[in-house]
């Protein structure tokens, strides 16, 4: 069975949720996942998944300073092959800031890694949320996409 692993960090919790739910959709399709924090992952545990879904708040046209230093640290590691996707919550009038940063940051530093999916990036009501309605619907459909892609 393909495993995946959702790696977020979320100030408010609407990025953790928005994790929560693309897991929904990869189980739906048969595919292990689970969700964890930069803080409380072992790096070493990450060459057991075949996916590595990333997840951030954007923060200051970006994603934290936690999720970039983890994305740093993706290259270091022997990660060769596995896949990669990305997503953003934003409460801005330009979406998708944080996720093209990531995607760019992921090919500077782990050219190695497949990026399996254009990033998804989710509204936010204000700074603090939630979610914009149609939002979590995207989430599922998301993590529904990138099962299939590994199962692929």
């Amino acid at each position: 069975m393909p495993k995946a692993i959702i790696i977020y960090e979320s100030k408010f919790g609407n990025t953790k949720r928005a994790g929560e739910t693309i897991i929904e959709g990869m189980k739906e399709s048969g595919v292990e996942a689970v969700l964890s924090t930069p803080k409380e992952l072992d790096e070493k545990q990450l060459a057991d998944f075949d996916a590595i879904v990333v997840g951030s708040p954007t923060h200051m046209g970006g994603a934290t300073r936690g999720i970039r230093k983890f994305i740093d640290k993706l290259g270091k590691l022997n990660l060769e092959g596995k896949m990669v996707a990305f997503f953003d919550c934003h409460a801005s009038p330009e979406p998708g800031k944080a996720v093209g940063k990531m995607e760019k940051q992921l090919g500077e530093k782990a050219p190695g890694l497949k990026l399996v999916s254009p990033g998804l990036s989710l509204r936010v009501e204000g700074m603090r949320g939630p979610l914009s309605d149609g939002e979590l619907p995207k989430c599922k459909e998301f993590g529904l996409a990138i099962a299939n892609q590994l199962q692929g």
